[in-house]
């Protein structure tokens, strides 16, 4: 029995050590990259100067043209992540601020976002292999139920988060492998030739009180930037559509552009415009703002 309870204590300690060992190869390989994904990329820049910056989900990422921002002389860039919610938007733009970036006008595009105060795992991820070296993150996640387990067990979220983070991200870091995230200034658009669904229903999504989206306003405040908070198009078969009255009716300040683009060939699936859709209404959100 003594045996057997030795051999289990040993085993129990070769597992800790190597999960700590790993930890640290995964976290100082991973936390070097810069380039990969736009979490990264503002967790390494510093003091950037920005006339634009343009924050949200997908539907800020594939709708905002940040090249015809450009051309206006608005210096840009489009941080908008593709499944993210509030509350990953409201933590990069506390790194934003961290990092002394100089931000005179932030779009926010803030509809579908505001129905909920969950995390997203996929852009939840992208923030890990900082946690324990940025005291911004870490505050921001100390109120998630697996906190514990994310911050002070070795390896733990490279295991969890290991379809983000895990071997491959670390071998495709070490090849020095590129991705698009960060092309076209931050900007992707949809440019191929085969819709997604043209069938939407939002009829479920509730608005809330988001206190995400609270932050967001209140750091813009106190940074003397220009908030300006902006709903997106969907195709005109969803059902639901007065979701953004209702998101209008609790806030106000968010200016209704759904409807800004309405017809079916500007679409590459229900939430999303296409590249020509994006061209339209990037240069309404222009001509809107910065006439």
């Amino acid at each position: 029995m003594k045996r057997f309870f030795k051999h289990t204590v040993l085993f129990v300690f070769i597992l800790f050590i190597a999960s700590l060992l790993l930890d640290v190869i995964f976290t100082t390989i991973i936390s070097q990259s810069s380039e990969r994904n736009k979490v990264e990329n503002v967790m390494h820049s510093y003091g950037k100067k920005h006339d634009v910056v343009i924050m949200g989900t997908s539907r800020a990422n594939n709708h905002f043209v940040t090249d015809l921002f450009e051309k206006k002389g608005l210096k840009s860039f489009n941080y908008g992540i593709s499944g993210s919610h509030l509350f990953e938007t409201s933590l990069l733009l506390k790194l934003m601020i961290t990092n002394k970036f100089q931000i005179k006008n932030l779009i926010l595009e803030a509809d579908l976002s505001i129905c909920n105060e969950k995390r997203d795992e996929g852009t939840t991820a992208r923030f890990m292999p900082y946690i324990h070296t940025n005291s911004s993150i870490k505050e921001h996640y100390k109120n998630e139920l697996d906190f514990k387990q994310l911050f002070y067990v070795p390896f733990y979220r490279y295991i969890k988060f290991d379809a983000k983070i895990g071997f491959r991200e670390v071998y495709e870091v070490l090849s020095n492998k590129p991705t698009n995230t960060l092309f076209n200034k931050g900007y992707y658009p949809l440019i191929s030739d085969k819709k997604g669904s043209m069938k939407n229903n939002i009829s479920t999504l509730k608005v809330i009180r988001n206190k995400y989206y609270e932050e967001i306003k209140k750091i813009c405040k106190q940074n003397n930037i220009n908030l300006i908070v902006v709903m997106t198009p969907m195709c005109k078969n969803t059902k639901g559509l007065d979701y953004f009255d209702k998101v209008k009716k609790q806030y106000p300040e968010i200016n209704n552009f759904e409807n800004t683009v309405t017809d079916d060939r500007y679409f590459a699936s229900c939430g999303h415009l296409n590249n020509e859709g994006a061209i339209i209404y990037t240069n309404h959100i222009i001509n809107t703002f910065f006439k």
